[in-house]
């Protein structure tokens, strides 16, 4: 992938897609194309087929999604699937049809079955059931997977596709309702650390840049300490601060700053020996060397991930530190609602010579650093 190749990244507004993009920026690619929803519709066919014919792309990141909470994917089961199979369909299919270099396709953890034993390995992949909630979500990213590797084996083309471990950065969801546990807790305790110093303009300023419940800053101290109590933070006397941090804080998850992800899935499209292409001839068109070829092919996404996994207990005192709350973090005795715990066998990627390079410390100070510029 030279750097004046035209590279197309699909969803750039996303978290995916925007740490995607700043780091081809970073790197000096100069020649990148981006479409707005509102000025492309992926889920359109004609208008998909159109923005391929005019602009022929060279390199395709597919980072476009619909994705939420898992609330959301619990209520909009149908709309998950549906939108997700035809975005992925429309971008594969005419990136296969105009001879796309190289695509890369993003996947998720939840397209691992929920038993599948830890660290989670590439061929875990369609051995056991999924996580039920997660389940539209996942079989949509599960098909782009197959769909990539069945457009290898019958036209030989390059399409690969990566499972990013859980991954934060700017962009991130900070609603405290849908948000993941590590942007909702850099949130709850800047909340709980202004509280703390009775810094209301901060708690104001907050709230008028992300309301909670239709509260913005504009409400009466009452009010908004009624809203964020309800989300567990609250004064428990005239000198401490309470935040809850939800769950008995067992839970484990492995954390990866968006930088670090963006960073792999380049390396990815720019390593010659990453190629999903099966080089189809008249001689090697038998049925025996198409079996062969889809072994071979068979299940092989390639983990992103850090290796390293922390308890939601640790990683709520971690942003504590980083914070400089002095106030108490409170448990209860139920485990966090949702299966966090997806650590990576990233065996694969880190034989190719990619290691992450943001420690979780460095990454919520990146983050938090971004909060507050953008509260």
């Amino acid at each position: 992938m030279k750097k004046t190749d035209k590279i197309y990244v699909a969803g750039h507004h996303g978290r995916a897609g925007s740490a995607i993009l700043k780091v081809l920026w970073a790197k000096g690619y100069v020649n990148i194309v981006t479409r707005s929803h509102r000025e492309l519709n992926l889920k359109d066919s004609r208008a998909t087929a159109s923005f391929f014919k005019m602009e022929k792309p060279d390199y395709v990141f597919l980072a476009a999604e619909k994705v939420g909470s898992r609330l959301m994917h619990t209520k909009q089961r149908a709309d998950v699937l549906y939108e997700n199979l035809m975005i992925q369909n429309n971008v594969i299919g005419q990136s296969q049809y105009h001879k796309v270099k190289k695509l890369l396709f993003l996947g998720s953890p939840c397209v691992y079955p929920k038993s599948a034993p830890w660290p989670v390995k590439e061929k875990s992949l369609l051995t056991d059931a999924l996580d039920y909630t997660h389940e539209p979500y996942a079989l949509a990213k599960i098909a782009g997977i197959k769909m990539c590797e069945g457009y290898n084996i019958q036209y030989g083309t390059n399409f690969i596709s990566v499972v990013p471990a859980h991954f934060y950065g700017p962009s991130d969801d900070f609603n405290l309702e849908t948000s993941h546990p590590l942007p909702k807790l850099i949130r709850k305790i800047y909340l709980g650390k202004a509280l703390e110093n009775d810094d209301w303009e901060a708690i104001r300023t907050d709230l008028n840049k992300r309301p909670i419940k239709g509260i913005t800053g504009k409400a009466n101290k009452g009010e908004i300490a009624h809203i964020i109590g309800r989300f567990g933070v609250r004064r428990i006397d005239n000198k401490k601060v309470m935040v809850e941090v939800g769950g008995n804080g067992k839970t484990r998850g492995e954390f990866l700053w968006s930088g670090d992800m963006a960073d792999a899935c380049i390396f990815l499209m720019k390593n010659e020996y990453v190629n999903g292409a099966i080089n189809v001839t008249p001689s090697s068109g038998s049925r025996s060397y198409l079996e062969a070829a889809s072994n071979k092919m068979r299940n092989t996404p390639i983990n992103i991930g850090t290796g390293k996994e922390i308890s939601i207990a640790q990683l709520a005192k971690t942003i504590k530190v980083v914070l400089r709350f002095k106030g108490i973090l409170a448990f209860n005795d139920c485990p966090l609602d949702g299966e966090l715990r997806r650590l990576a066998d990233n065996t694969k990627l880190n034989n190719l010579g990619w290691k992450p390079r943001v420690s979780l410390k460095e990454g919520i100070e990146q983050l938090y650093r971004w909060y507050i510029l953008k509260s």
